[in-house]
């Protein structure tokens, strides 16, 4: 998509008060979509920039396409300059601690007074409940909801390999503010929503909780589950290496059957439909196990690609920034991450207009807008140094 204020959120103005994941997930959804977002950070920045290990990746991913300014909310005078700033947005985004805002004098109840038009985003761990006090984490909500029962084998508890979670309790969130924004064009209103963690995972896991009221069983993990299908497995390669196979329709199993040279399995009319072959599962993969393994991983993903069957490759995240279809789709882009590195990370995944998303503001530094986004809420040059020779607010040069 091309200019800024041809996007979809040009001219929507979010203030957000977030670290970590879910919270910033919102934000950079809205200003990939043409928001601006001005994050607020502590003095110093927002600690998740100093992460490492798995956390590394945190603030690089999420937090382009917006504005940062460092302020010190412990201050009087930081709690009105952040006042000011809302005053004249239309969504405020946070997720801190249960209580955390209404302490820095931040209540809905009370930024609605002086802006009624106020869409205020919380992003918790708990919905309203016995458990909405508690601390969360993308990995407690996984082990509370059966997400991690259902990823690992019996016995081992598995997280999922990425914060889905935090992910997409950010995403309702986007979704919630969406809604309240085409709510308020129709009563002049703005509102309080929260999205949360625990009840993202019990979304997820839904398919579950519906599998057991319809069969009456509990569904296994996934590595030991009773897959729908007879072939929907991984298989190794003459070259040692692995690729995902699926035949979900008996169409494909005809046409894999044919491709293949199978012709043993074509020819039986006892494996026509699928749910006879799922009872032969055990007699059928052994087969095609031998099979696959006459060919390398290449030659493999070659040949079921001329079959339009369903396969992937086993790859590893590193793998995406050489991936052919996101360079040719728009679906990474160019960003500067800390110590001035130049990467490229994923878009949002969408075309709109028949383009992607892409970069207005790359990840800022901490502070580096504090200046201007003072001058706009109408601080004059003498109040800005006070301000930052006072401490209360710092620039990306302090």
């Amino acid at each position: 998509m091309s200019e800024e204020n041809n996007l979809p959120l040009s001219g929507i103005k979010v203030i957000e008060f977030t670290h970590m994941v879910m919270g910033p997930t919102a934000g950079v959804i809205l200003g990939d979509l043409g928001a601006e977002v001005i994050k607020v950070e502590p003095i110093g920045g927002d600690k998740t920039r100093n992460l490492r290990g798995s956390g590394a990746g945190y603030f690089p991913m999420y937090n382009r396409n917006k504005k940062s300014i460092c302020l010190d909310l412990k201050s009087c005078e930081g709690r009105e300059v952040a006042k000011r700033l809302i005053a004249n947005a239309d969504v405020l985004i946070e997720n801190f601690r249960p209580g955390s805002m209404d302490k820095l004098g931040f209540a809905y109840e009370q930024l609605a007074i002086d802006n009624p038009g106020l869409i205020y985003c919380s992003a918790k761990g708990f919905l309203a409940g016995p458990y909405e006090q508690r601390t969360a984490l993308d990995e407690v909500t996984q082990m509370m909801g059966g997400l991690a029962y259902m990823t690992g084998p019996p016995g081992r508890p598995l997280r999922a390999g990425a914060s889905v979670i935090d992910v997409v309790g950010g995403m309702f969130g986007v979704i919630g503010v969406l809604s309240a924004l085409e709510q308020r064009h129709r009563s002049g209103k703005g509102q309080r929503l929260t999205s949360s963690l625990f009840e993202s995972t019990a979304f997820l896991v839904g398919q579950h909780m519906a599998q057991y009221a319809v069969t009456g069983e509990p569904a296994k993990p996934m590595p030991v589950r009773i897959s729908a299908w007879a072939i929907y497995d991984i298989f190794a390669t003459r070259d040692e290496e692995q690729v995902f196979v699926a035949v979900v329709s008996d169409t494909q199993w005809q046409k894999f059957c044919a491709d293949f040279a199978l012709s043993a399995f074509a020819e039986d009319d006892s494996l026509a439909t699928n749910s006879h072959r799922v009872k032969r599962r055990d007699e059928i993969i052994p087969v095609v196990r031998d099979v696959f393994r006459q060919f390398t991983r290449a030659e493999l993903m070659e040949k079921l690609e001329s079959s339009g069957l369903p396969f992937a490759g086993i790859g590893r995240p590193e793998d995406l920034f050489d991936d052919p279809h996101l360079n040719h789709s728009g679906g990474l882009l160019a960003v500067t991450i800390p110590g001035g590195k130049d990467t490229r990370l994923p878009a949002l995944p969408l075309e709109m207009n028949a383009g992607r998303p892409g970069l207005h503001h790359d990840i800022p530094h901490a502070g580096e807008d504090t200046v201007d986004i003072l001058k706009q809420a109408g601080y004059t040059e003498a109040d800005i140094t006070r301000l930052v020779e006072d401490g209360v607010a710092a620039t990306a040069h302090t």
